[in-house]
């Protein structure tokens, strides 16, 4: 487990070495313009959401490590390649080389953990996770914006070998694990001969949780970049530097309440945990429809926007030792990488999706953006509940689990001592 979580940290660090300067490496660096600049950006969505269907297949045939192997040397090659690139088509095919093998190594290494793990330690190990990749890409970033310089071509090219040598280093690493199988939860079905895809899509609480994951992802992390940082500059007046404490507010949010907040979410149902995310979203887009409609001060609307940022951080800080569990918990016997894969795809969908919907919204239509997200976090807290209906009580909290453990063990003592 602890290389794994290595192979997380060095993955998220290579994507916050290189994706941020990405768009100003094409554009500006090569010359290559604008519109090619964002073409790179869309064939990093267009390639996860290509090779995500087969992976899932792949990595329950195969195994998660030859496939995270595989998604490795071809990240590596994307990324040698990337920065030794000066043509556009050369730029593109690197970018879905890396594109795809970034991807890949997501669910790869979520059913790993999964088979390193047991029901009662999976929310810890997933938090784990999500802390070291969080740490991963703040650092990549802050390492990456010190080395490059927009005026030498040879500081890019640098940092895409940095970026190729850290994915290699990583198949060294990974290349040395021996994995056990993953215990079996109680309520999971089966392994039927059924084909995989039909399987999952006539399991109902795989169903409704991957139209949960939907919204979370499209309502949220899908605004970032995009919706919520244009409503900030547009309707709030946010500086840069405010735009970029607000991020960091969220990053810090991340890593101080991560395992904070753990003990609580690992004590209650897991609905309802998503369930309690969806309002405090709710709060964090009124809190910025105050930043951007309140008419307040500029340093009130400043505030406001980050701590918009910082409500978010916390939602994700509460849903990394629930949500990907969940789905772990969900997966039959031997089919968590199927599972895995397909809630990544659902993921990518909805960030492919988020951007092009909130991006326009958030730069001109102030109210009715905050007014459509703010009723999205709402949804998530209905489809959370919703979603309860349909897990057992030990998927739904775990901790049931070692209680009933516990108990059997307490009658077996009593019986023997009779």
């Amino acid at each position: 487990m602890r290389r794994i979580h290595v192979g997380n940290a060095l993955s998220a660090f290579g994507l916050g070495f290189t994706v941020p300067y990405l768009y100003v490496y094409v554009a500006q660096v090569r010359g290559l313009g604008a519109m090619t600049a964002g073409l790179v950006l869309a064939v990093f969505a267009v390639a996860a959401l290509v090779v995500l269907p087969f992976a899932g297949r792949a990595i329950v045939r195969r195994g998660p490590l030859p496939v995270l192997l595989t998604a490795l040397v071809m990240a590596a090659l994307g990324s040698l390649s990337l920065g030794l690139a000066g043509s556009a088509p050369t730029v593109l095919l690197s970018a879905a080389a890396l594109g795809a093998g970034q991807a890949v190594m997501q669910p790869a290494l979520a059913t790993m953990i999964v088979d390193c793990s047991t029901s009662e330690t999976r929310s810890r190990a997933f938090a784990t996770q999500f802390f070291l990749q969080n740490l991963g890409l703040g650092v990549g970033g802050l390492i990456g914006g010190h080395l490059v310089d927009t005026s030498s071509t040879a500081s890019f090219t640098l940092l895409f070998a940095i970026e190729a040598a850290m994915f290699l280093l990583l198949v060294v690493v990974m290349a040395t694990l021996r994995l056990p199988h993953a215990p079996r939860i109680e309520g999971a079905p089966t392994r039927s001969a059924k084909g995989s895809w039909k399987q999952l899509l006539g399991n109902r609480a795989m169903v409704q949780l991957c139209v949960l994951g939907f919204v979370l992802f499209f309502a949220c992390y899908g605004q970032f970049e995009s919706g919520l940082s244009a409503y900030g500059v547009e309707a709030a007046g946010i500086s840069t530097s405010a735009l970029g404490t607000a991020l960091a507010a969220n990053t810090a949010m991340i890593v101080v309440a991560q395992f904070a907040v753990l003990r609580f979410v690992e004590r209650r149902r897991r609905s309802r945990v998503i369930a309690l995310v969806g309002l405090i979203w709710a709060v964090a887009w009124v809190t910025a429809g105050y930043a951007g409609l309140g008419h307040g001060s500029q340093e009130m609307a400043t505030a406001a926007f980050v701590s918009t940022y910082a409500l978010f951080g916390l939602g994700e800080a509460m849903l990394s030792p629930t949500v990907a569990p969940l789905v772990a918990d969900l997966a039959p016997e031997g089919m968590a990488g199927q599972y895995n894969s397909a809630f990544a795809l659902v993921k990518q969908l909805a960030l492919a999706v988020g951007p092009a919907v909130g991006g326009p919204m958030g730069a001109s239509l102030h109210a009715p953006y905050i007014v459509t997200f703010l009723l999205f976090s709402l949804g998530i807290t209905y489809l959370a509940v919703r979603l309860g209906r349909q897990l057992t009580p030990v998927q739904n909290q775990p901790a049931l689990r070692k209680s009933r453990v516990v108990a059997q063990g307490g009658a077996t003592a009593e019986s023997v001592a009779a």
